[in-house]
């Protein structure tokens, strides 16, 4: 074998090696493109083996992976759309996020998604508005608030939603009307819309580019998703912030069918003051936004029944609850040898939500004074002012692993706000929880926890009152039964077929695959309400029966008169 061509087949075979090693491991096609230079660089001779591997190994895989275009919301509920996106980034598909020049996390350099920038004036979501209103909620809880300020909260809950909901939608015509920007959208040819529907954006962006829509979902508007898509008997569904189970007496049944309408009549509210004037503006005046919010192929549910009650469902909701759930990774060298020090007794970790930066300096106070009463260490999650109280058992960190923490042997216990990535975590990881509940849904998440066994809830306005969280810690610290439970649905949790992740990208890639999933929609959605509950229908059959009873009275009069009249003459 010649020098010249023994020096092109090695570098050309050891390219194959690492082309066959890579595309069987999720090559995208900018690394591929990058490997393909750098062989290059290695041998100029290589460049004919670069071009047939392209064609030959690189074509098909690139084929496999999809255009993504990404509508997301943020707060907590990007921190899990982010995992969805990186875990589809893995599998070879583009992933692009069309997002505000003012958005709170949304880098525009990154290694797993490329942006479309919207130019906006303003962020979407007023961060300073949230916090104020969890610090409202917080005073209430406690009962600090006057009831004047109370009513004057709940009587302009509506407005500051219309209002809230009219900010994030100024999103859509700020991109639509950008010609520029929908063109680059358009060259780009987009096999799917990925959204979070707790915003109306990523609908009508959907259907204005008539791609299939796939929802990364739990709440649609303000209610719970399953309200809008699948049959919801509220006599045992509990509505969230009913702070009921599916085990309802009469009174709090009365009580759950009037949020179900007061939730109702606000989704429609918010729909019809904000998102269907765009609807007729950009999609027709025929479009109703109603219908369209409704309308995705498949609805990725951010809960299984392992945590909340079971009900009906449809067959185009997919259930991932957990999916950011993640083996817990090796803890940082300061923190892994604080924790280790703990010894037999283990450590407690503590994390309120992102919004709440400094809770009252009292609350904070009493809460550092328990703590400093156990056996146990404590990681305390706080931004705030550092209490005086704190004890030397207390470590206060601005951020710390929550998952990996989690995951640990030495972790005993989880206090939290009860929001849905942490509480989930906590069942993932069976860590008994005690949390006391701040604002929306976080009461409902504890509730479900707490009703299995694997929570104790405690409210705010007994916290300040002798030893109440020390006793409540110390309870479910010493009771072997909440950490038995939360064990137990660890367990049921991880006995799937399939990892929620995997599960999710399964059908991402199934709608991607046959062009949305038209067979898996039922015709539900699209029925007004009384053809739904087919009340035609009865007052058809009513009104039929009511026909028929009166014509044979009619005839029974008729004949009776006939006999008498008779029976007169002939006397």
């Amino acid at each position: 074998m010649g020098a010249p061509f023994r020096d092109f087949l090695i570098p050309a075979s050891s390219f194959i090696a690492s082309m066959l090693h890579l595309t069987t491991n999720g090559l995208d096609c900018c690394e591929a493109t990058a490997l393909i230079q750098i062989a290059s660089k290695n041998s100029m001779k290589a460049a004919f083996c670069c071009r047939a591997l392209l064609l030959l190994v690189l074509v098909p895989g690139c084929c496999q992976g999809g255009n993504i275009l990404v509508i997301p919301t943020e707060g907590s509920h990007w921190i899990n759309m982010e995992i969805l996106l990186k875990a589809l980034h893995s599998r070879g598909h583009n992933v692009t996020i069309a997002c505000s020049s003012k958005s709170w996390y949304i880098k525009e350099n990154s290694l797993y998604y490329s942006t479309f920038t919207v130019p906006m004036e303003k962020s979407l979501i007023d961060k300073d508005v949230l916090q104020k209103l969890l610090s409202e909620f917080i005073r209430l809880e406690r009962g600090t608030l006057p009831i004047t300020s109370f009513l004057q909260m709940t009587l302009g809950l509506f407005s500051k939603l219309v209002e809230v909901h009219s900010a994030v939608s100024a999103f859509v015509p700020a991109l639509l009307d950008d010609a520029e920007l929908m063109r680059k959208l358009n060259e780009t040819k987009f096999d799917l819309v990925l959204t979070d529907p707790c915003w109306g954006n990523g609908a009508i962006l959907a259907k204005y580019m008539n791609l299939p829509l796939v929802y990364n979902v739990r709440w649609l508007m303000p209610e719970e998703a399953h309200f809008a898509i699948a049959p919801s008997p509220i006599s045992y569904i509990p509505v969230t912030g009913s702070g009921h189970t599916d085990k309802m007496t009469f009174f709090q049944r009365i009580k759950n069918i009037i949020l179900y309408v007061m939730t109702n009549l606000q989704s429609r509210f918010v729909t019809k003051q904000v998102y269907q004037p765009l609807c007729e503006k950009y999609l027709g005046p025929d479009c109703d936004f109603d219908l369209i919010k409704t309308d995705a192929d498949v609805w990725l549910m951010r809960t299984d029944f392992v945590f909340d009650y079971p009900r009906p469902t449809m067959p185009n909701v997919v259930y991932m609850g957990g999916f950011h759930c993640k083996p817990a990774e090796p803890l940082p060298d300061h923190m892994e040898e604080f924790v280790q020090s703990s010894g037999e007794h283990g450590v407690i970790i503590m994390s309120l939500s992102t919004f709440v930066n400094q809770l009252p300096d009292d609350l904070a106070d009493g809460i550092a004074a328990s703590f400093a009463k156990l056996p146990q260490k404590v990681i305390w999650s706080y931004r705030g002012t550092k209490p005086s109280t704190l004890g030397n058992n207390t470590l206060v960190v601005d951020w710390m692993p929550q998952k990996d923490l989690l995951g640990h042997p030495k972790i005993k216990l989880f206090v939290a706000h009860g929001g849905t990535n942490g509480v989930q975590e906590a069942l993932c990881h069976g860590v008994p929880v005690v949390g006391f509940p701040l604002v929306f849904d976080q009461y409902d998440n504890l509730l479900r926890l707490q009703e299995k066994g694997g929570a104790k809830i405690l409210t705010l306005n007994l916290m300040e009152s002798g030893d109440y969280f020390l006793n409540a810690l110390q309870e479910v610290l010493n009771e072997p039964s909440y950490r038995l439970n939360m064990q137990r649905l660890s367990s049921l949790h991880r006995d799937q077929p399939m990892k929620p992740i995997e599960t999710a990208l399964f059908w991402i890639e199934y709608v991607m695959r046959h062009k949305g999933a038209a067979h898996l929609k039922a015709q539900s959605y699209r029925m007004p309400w009384y053809v739904y509950h087919s009340v035609d229908v009865a007052l058809f059959l009513t009104g039929a029966v009511l026909l028929m009873l009166l014509a044979a009275v009619m005839f029974i009069r008729c004949l009776w008169k006939s006999v008498c009249g008779r029976k007169v003459k002939s006397d």
